[in-house]
């Protein structure tokens, strides 16, 4: 006599394939999770996190207070993914093993692939860039300087974690192969086609959903900023090509004379600060563009205060330049972050009524909520399913990450 599978042993085996597809989101931060649904005091779908207020501190024995000023960040529940399947009497009677291997596995694997995909795509607001945008990194040097910009940010050196493309990984495989000893690293090297972990200060992952960027079509001008003392989220500038598509949102710029600053001391660092472009960017009949960027916390160009995040602003006709060649792409970017960058919410879903059979399976251990619904179609003898999660994703501290160009 056959035994049919429970609707509860088919949801949560889907949790746990779910769970074990999720790459990036194992090494980001999920502990806002249970701010969601909680009996008694739901939140709804939106989490301000606040980030704690910095300060700049005073010399001499006369008290000086400072305003405690805190800035937050929405974490909004705004993605509910599903997957819809439907299997016959004859599907059900067979062993949960041999029911996930056909059919839950490929589809939940689409499924985490989804919500992974999202979680790397928060690269577009991550302003630091190392590399050169259409070159594959072939130096170890490359990520030794990723780690030196993530240093310069204050980031803490736990916790770091690098993701690559298959493709860049292939060729820092290749790299490194001859710097070490059989018994360690090599064998991940060669045998499992990555570099292993705690290398050049960071943890090494391999990721198909690393996102690719396209440089905006900007040659044939010479941009400078136009105007001096210009801080904030905007700056004007000039000298780009007439009428055209300059600038893609993600795209990396950075001003002369304007170097990044170290986020506790507010000394200046040798590198000059970058900026992420937040929207397309269209020039003016004259050339001209306000260009929308955003830098550490998602602040705009800062030169004093708590939140200082440049040495000084840009001169009137600064130089503009560009991460990467005019219209090179798409190329992917890697990742370099500490876990504290970005941030994943999942949330139970409603179980409805007036179904054939409904269930939810979470996890507080794994921080994942997958909700499964099942119908009867007598017409076809089948049963209709679908698989739901409920998530969102947030960049808590951009200057927590470094992309890497590719």
């Amino acid at each position: 006599m056959n035994t049919y599978l429970t609707i509860g042993m088919v949801t949560n085996e889907a949790l746990m394939v779910l769970v074990n597809n999720l790459a990036a989101v194992k090494r980001i931060n999920r502990q806002y999770d249970d701010r969601f649904g909680v009996e008694g005091a739901k939140i709804g779908t939106v989490l301000n996190i606040r980030r704690p207020p910095r300060y700049l501190t005073a010399v001499g024995q006369a008290l000086q207070i400072e305003d405690a000023t805190e800035t937050s960040v929405p974490l909004v529940l705004n993605t509910q993914r599903h997957l819809g399947l439907a299997f016959s009497s004859v599907d059900l009677a067979l062993s949960i093993d041999d029911f996930s291997k056909r059919f839950i596995r490929p589809g939940l694997a689409t499924l985490a692939n989804f919500i992974d995909f999202d979680v790397l795509g928060q690269y577009l607001n991550v302003f630091n860039e190392i590399g050169t945008p259409g070159t594959v990194p072939n130096l170890t040097l490359t990520y030794l300087q990723v780690g030196q910009r993530l240093s310069d940010m204050s980031v803490p050196f736990e916790d770091r974690c690098v993701v690559l493309s298959t493709g860049m990984n292939a060729v820092l495989v290749d790299t490194v192969k001859g710097l070490f000893n059989p018994q360690r690293t090599i064998s991940d090297a060669t045998e499992k086609g990555m570099v292993a972990e705690d290398f050049l200060g960071f943890d090494w992952y391999v990721d198909q959903n690393t996102r690719v960027q396209t440089v905006g079509a900007y040659a044939g001008g010479t941009p400078v900023v136009n105007g001096a003392g210009q801080t904030g989220s905007s700056i004007i500038t000039s000298g780009w090509p007439n009428s055209a598509a300059i600038l893609n949102q993600g795209d990396v710029i950075s001003f002369a004379g304007v170097n990044s600053v170290n986020a506790q001391n507010r000394q200046a660092n040798s590198a000059l600060a970058q900026w992420v472009v937040t929207a397309n960017v269209v020039s003016s009949g004259g050339g001209a563009a306000t260009i929308p960027i955003a830098g550490p916390s998602g602040n705009g160009l800062i030169t004093a205060g708590p939140f200082m995040n440049a040495s000084a602003s840009p001169a009137n006709n600064a130089a503009i330049t560009v991460q990467g060649a005019s219209g090179t792409g798409p190329t992917p970017r890697g990742l370099a972050f500490h876990e504290d960058a970005f941030t994943l919410g999942m949330a139970d879903l409603v179980v409805p009524g007036g179904v054939d059979i409904g269930e939810r399976a979470s996890s507080k251990e794994m921080k994942a909520s997958f909700r499964l619904v099942r119908a009867y179609d007598i017409n076809q003898d089948r049963f209709p399913f679908r698989g739901d999660v409920l998530y969102g994703v947030a960049t808590l501290y951009p200057e927590l990450a470094c992309r890497i160009a590719s």
